[in-house]
């Protein structure tokens, strides 16, 4: 009876370890927050280079252009220009000229962007290189303290494989589908309204889209061939001059 009872008593005076908690990796976390941020904007981004994909075909180039274009690129509408504008030999101060206009507006983005929070310089390269108008609208709406480096790129780098994956499938579709695919015309402009209603609603300033609008609408007015230009100009002198303003009220 004795010696049945010592080894009960043993395990009773040494319990078994409970199995450590499973700890999720920093790395793995961010990529998975990374995924649930872009899980709405990657699907249109890849129906637009469908599209594209399709015009780069049917203008005439071989497919294997469209990856070469969208994985050096990545201007999404200026893309679009540069395949007519290759279709006809432009020259390339032309092409220079264009590039500078369409994509112009990625100077203001590099003001606000927290490219410090990306760390190496071929990591940083690679996000002023992918900074598009989508990961600058989903940067800005999340927490400074929740942007990570790797939460940055992963973002980046699921947009722009969703970019040049629809380009891809496109192009290799070639004649089988019509370069007009209905409602995708129209997707451009539901992505950003969707993105700036979320950048709304998490800041809980409507002034800022109603100012944005006055914006737009005074530059179409003004300046129609420059409008974009021109309106991002007007909004970023009148945010420099009027947030002082609002913040000190905000404080007091």
């Amino acid at each position: 009876m004795e010696c049945q009872s010592q080894p009960t008593l043993s395990l009773a005076r040494h319990p078994v370890p409970a199995p450590p908690a499973r700890v999720e990796l920093p790395f793995r976390r961010d990529l998975l927050a990374a995924a649930r941020d872009v899980a709405g904007v990657c699907p249109g981004m890849f129906l637009l280079g469908v599209t594209f994909g399709l015009v780069v075909v049917h203008a005439g180039l071989a497919w294997w252009w469209t990856p070469l274009f969208s994985g050096l690129i990545f201007g999404g509408s200026l893309e679009f220009l540069l395949i007519a504008m290759a279709a006809a030999a432009a020259p390339l101060a032309a092409i220079a000229l264009t590039s500078l206009l369409v994509q112009g507006r990625h100077l203001f983005y590099a003001v606000s962007f927290p490219l410090h929070q990306v760390s190496g310089r071929l990591r940083r390269t690679y996000a002023m290189f992918a900074l598009i108008d989508e990961a600058y609208a989903l940067t800005a709406t999340r927490p400074a303290g929740e942007l990570t480096s790797t939460r940055i790129l992963a973002m980046q780098t699921l947009m722009h494989a969703s970019w040049v994956g629809g380009g891809v499938a496109g192009a290799l579709a070639g004649n089988s589908l019509p370069v007009h695919v209905p409602a995708l015309d129209f997707a451009f402009t539901a992505l950003f309204v969707v993105l700036a209603a979320e950048a709304s609603l998490t800041g809980r300033r409507l002034a800022d889209p109603l100012l944005a609008l006055a914006c737009a609408l005074v530059a179409h007015v003004a300046a129609p061939g420059q409008m974009l230009l021109l309106a991002m100009g007007m909004y970023c002198a009148l945010q420099l001059i009027l947030r002082p303003c609002t913040d000190k009220r905000r404080h007091a």
